[in-house]
């Protein structure tokens, strides 16, 4: 049994089963790493795919033990790797975050900053995307940080920390009526056309259950993913905003009215996470705190050797979240 041949396996079972991809993803040919699955099942006397013709349509019973088995070696191999790394250069290497829109462009560039202030010589990619995305990211090991809003049950191999809470807000043009409420409710909300994020219409906390609380219903003009672009259609006149806090800058959009709404929505938690079990390098504890006070290299080791989410959600319940 070879090395490469495990990571042939746990590749091409990370893009889907399709080995030209899983090929292309290692830069080798694809007859190579068929070659090296036969090879191996060979070797280890059983079938780890099932096929038709030459293509593989799911993992056999036996396939997905032998697979998890190859994600935990290979994942301690490259903590080993990142042992190395460390001993040899604690200020160089590399930073993969994956994160949503709203994160990149509001939350993260202070602290990517600040980082790159202190580790110059630390390599920096930043992978924008839905939930789903993110977590497929991690799940490939394509990035070592996640950083997103709810989701949980995405990420199941995955070390989530709190960072912060956030409420949504309701962004408007200057002078629209809603600017001459003095407390905003659902009944007035329901008057207007909504543009909001996607997610924001599912989950315990949808907007249309608390809509339905009241016996109403949105009515919905435009969803998006993107903070910039439901602000874009707000100014068109297309209807009322409904996005996170930090997303409304004053300077960048002055021409905007924020109205408070966090006593009808509420409060979300923004978190970051790493793969259980993952070696983190000086420099990425580092980055961790930057993201967070709270998360000081004692708090993250102690998180990262808890297997279940209550228990980190115990660890971390008398930490006061910072608000945004």
């Amino acid at each position: 049994m070879k090395l490469h041949q495990l990571r042939y396996l746990v590749a091409v079972v990370e893009n889907g089963l399709n080995i030209t991809a899983a090929a292309q993803r290692l830069h080798t040919s694809q007859p190579g790493v068929s070659k090296q699955l036969k090879l191996l099942e060979d070797e280890l006397g059983f079938q780890l795919f099932l096929r038709e013709g030459r293509a593989l349509t799911r993992l056999t019973p036996i396939g997905v033990q032998v697979v998890e088995r190859a994600q935990r070696i290979l994942g301690e191999i490259k903590s080993i790797k990142r042992l190395s790394e460390d001993l040899r250069n604690e200020s160089g290497g590399s930073l993969s975050i994956g994160t949503t829109h709203t994160q990149a462009r509001y939350v993260l560039p202070r602290v990517i900053h600040a980082f790159r202030e202190r580790y110059p010589d630390v390599q920096l990619h930043l992978h924008q995307g839905t939930s789903e995305q993110i977590a497929a990211m991690m799940e490939r090991d394509q990035i070592d940080f996640a950083i997103a809003t709810g989701s949980h049950e995405l990420f199941p191999d995955t070390t989530i920390l709190p960072l912060y809470r956030w409420h949504r807000t309701v962004a408007v043009p200057k002078g629209h009526p809603l600017t001459r409420e003095k407390k905003l409710t659902v009944k007035t909300l329901a008057q207007y056309p909504i543009i909001t994020y996607s997610f924001s219409f599912t989950g315990t906390s949808s907007l249309n259950q608390i809509f339905a609380a009241a016996g109403l219903e949105p009515n919905v003009a435009l969803t998006a993913r993107d903070s910039d672009v439901i602000k874009t259609y707000v100014r068109l006149g297309l209807g009322v905003g409904i996005v996170a806090t930090v997303a409304i800058e004053p300077e960048a959009d002055g021409d905007l009215v924020a109205l408070d709404a966090s006593h009808i929505f509420p409060a979300h938690t923004t978190w970051v996470g790493f793969r259980r079990g993952t070696l983190l390098r000086k420099y990425m504890y580092e980055f961790l705190q930057a993201l967070g006070g709270h998360l000081d290299r004692r708090s993250v080791d102690r998180a990262r050797d808890l297997t279940t989410p209550g228990e980190i959600e115990h660890h971390f319940a008398g930490v006061e979240l910072p608000v945004r």
